[in-house]
């Protein structure tokens, strides 16, 4: 029986693996258990990895090392890639009052924890640990760990038994922050819903269709290419023009010419709208169906770009009007519809609207590939590349004045920066960025359940101890200060001061913690999604300052 002895308790890459998927198993199982309808989800799978650590079950120190390790840069990689495309977006508009206030969540439990530093004496490394847990911030607590090996040459395994304390009082603070913003200022939903419904500037960027009789004489007689030159600072498309004067209606092309009374079709957004009615002429109440009913020779169909030779092309470039007498109005990306400019850079998995005859689609379709299998196909070399870029820059030092130790961004900011660059701006150089969601979601989960498997692993001989005779008590009554203190001073500022509305409230709390249950709360409390879009835009600014202040409170007090 030497065989199992060995696989339960040595030190070979079989036990290794083994223990890992034994505790990643149970984690996940025993997560999806609800408590008053919150459940701590993977997180469980530390406390697992903890439990089994506290009774003997170790893994080899290097080989832990590297699980770990590499768990955590394939969850953070995996996470810009996915906060990436909106992070710069997510600064316009009403973005930049609520990532303002997300800032001042971050600011203030940075402040509360080096408070708490000074006045218990506990030690920041430890301190750092609380903080993560507190914020539910995992990739904090890789920073952390991180940040401080390279400067001691050696683990602290109060970081992660700090962050194991406090993640679960965090959740229930997080939850209790908003429940008592809602009662403190007597929130009520129905006139809260009302108010979106009535100011709903979110959609200004996206596709709009409008009809439109042509009144002004300036445009008589033009053709859509001169008008296209004559207001070409304004995002617009004609994509079908019914003519007056023998009632056809033909795909507009860029010689098509407008004459009195002519019926456009017009794809545009909703801030140049305006600007195009005043343009042309009047607006008509005639809908997309009625479109569609005149133009019976016509189909319109969806296509999926998946060929890797059109990333990063603009879609002037391909002449698809010109070759195929077809028309391109709307490019739906990510969820979104864009007009369809000629400036327009494509990207691979942007579905393309295409009007014109059946056969014209099809030579269209052969132009821009319309794979789903294809689609599918993971692109590993941009993950690779991203990642091999994100140890470099996350290993370049840093040097400030007045700071001993040169500040390296470490294997958990380093890919994250990269992989937001690269999925924000990835295409421009033929880097096919496209990733479904399913693979990013399943790259993201594998990373951080080994990740925290090992950090439980490794936490647990001394983590019964901490509880009962080194503080661990008052570890976690520090962690819900730092959790709840900074909620509630932001949330009742966005509310009183700048009268944000409570559902959006409510995602921007969530977000400014990175906390899923939270999320979860508030997106089965709200009758719309406006709490998912408050944690969106606060989501990748707030991921990106967690991990850079904990590894700097590390570098500043440790």
């Amino acid at each position: 029986m030497n065989w199992l002895n060995d696989l339960l308790w040595g030190q070979g890459i079989g036990h290794s693996i083994l223990l890992l998927s034994v505790v990643i198993a149970l984690g996940i199982q025993l997560g999806k258990i609800k408590v008053f309808g919150v459940s701590l989800g993977i997180t469980l799978v530390l406390f697992v990895g903890i439990f089994l650590g506290h009774f003997g079950f170790q893994i080899n120190h290097e080989v832990l090392h590297f699980f770990k390790e590499f768990g955590l840069i394939l969850f953070v990689y995996s996470v810009g890639m996915q906060v990436g495309p909106g992070f710069f977006s997510s600064f316009k508009q009403g973005g930049v009052t609520l990532n303002m206030l997300a800032c001042g969540v971050v600011l203030l439990g940075v402040v509360t924890t080096i408070v708490v530093h000074f006045v218990t004496g506990v030690p920041m490394a430890t301190m750092v640990g609380i903080l993560s847990g507190a914020v539910t911030n995992t990739p904090g607590l890789g920073a952390a760990q991180q940040a401080f090996t390279d400067m001691h040459g050696a683990v602290d395994n109060t970081i992660a038994l700090g962050y194991a304390v406090a993640y679960p009082l965090g959740v229930i603070g997080i939850i209790l922050s908003i429940i008592l913003i809602r009662y403190l200022f007597r929130v009520n939903f129905d006139k809260e819903n009302e108010q979106l419904n009535r100011i709903d500037s979110s959609h200004t960027n996206e596709a709009k269709a409008i009809s439109l009789i042509v009144k002004n004489p300036a445009v008589f007689g033009k053709t859509v290419n001169q008008i296209s030159h004559l207001i070409e600072h304004r995002d617009f498309v004609i994509s079908r023009i019914w003519h007056n004067a023998d009632k056809r209606i033909e795909i507009a092309s860029a010689d098509t010419v407008l004459s009195p009374d002519d019926k456009i079709f017009v794809i545009t957004t909703e801030a140049d709208a305006g600007t195009i009615k005043l343009f042309i002429g009047e607006e008509i109440d005639m809908e997309r169906k009625q479109w569609i009913r005149m133009e019976s020779q016509f189909i319109n169909r969806r296509i999926l770009i998946t060929k890797p030779e059109l990333n990063g092309k603009r879609l002037g470039q391909l002449k698809l009007r010109q070759l195929y007498g077809i028309n391109i109005t709307r490019i739906n990306r990510a969820g979104i519809d864009l007009v369809a400019t000629p400036a327009l850079m494509l990207q691979v998995g942007d579905r393309v609207n295409v009007v014109g005859t059946e056969a014209a689609i099809g030579n269209v379709e052969k132009v821009l590939g319309n794979s789903m299998k294809r689609l599918n196909e993971p692109n590993l070399i941009t993950i690779f590349i991203g990642i091999g870029l994100g140890i470099i820059l996350g290993s370049i030092p840093i040097t400030f004045p007045g700071i001993p130790q040169p500040v390296k961004l470490g294997l958990a900011g380093g890919p994250l920066v990269v992989a937001i660059l690269i999925s924000r701006f990835g295409y421009r150089y033929k880097l096919i960025t496209y990733t479904t969601q399913s693979a990013n979601l399943m790259l993201r989960e594998i990373g951080i359940t080994i990740f925290l498997a090992c950090v439980g692993i490794g936490a647990g001989e001394g983590f019964v101890d901490t509880i009962l005779n080194n503080g661990g008590f008052a570890w976690i009554g520090y962690g819900f200060i730092i959790t709840f203190v900074p909620l509630m001073i932001i949330g009742c500022i966005g509310r009183y001061f700048c009268k944000i509305n409570y559902f959006t409230l409510m995602g921007l709390l969530s977000g400014s913690t990175t906390d899923p249950p939270a999320l979860a709360y508030s997106n089965a409390t709200a009758p719309n999604d406006a709490p998912a879009v408050g944690y969106a835009t606060v989501y990748p600014l707030t991921m990106f300052l967690r991990v850079l202040t904990a590894q700097l409170l590390i570098l500043f007090f440790a």
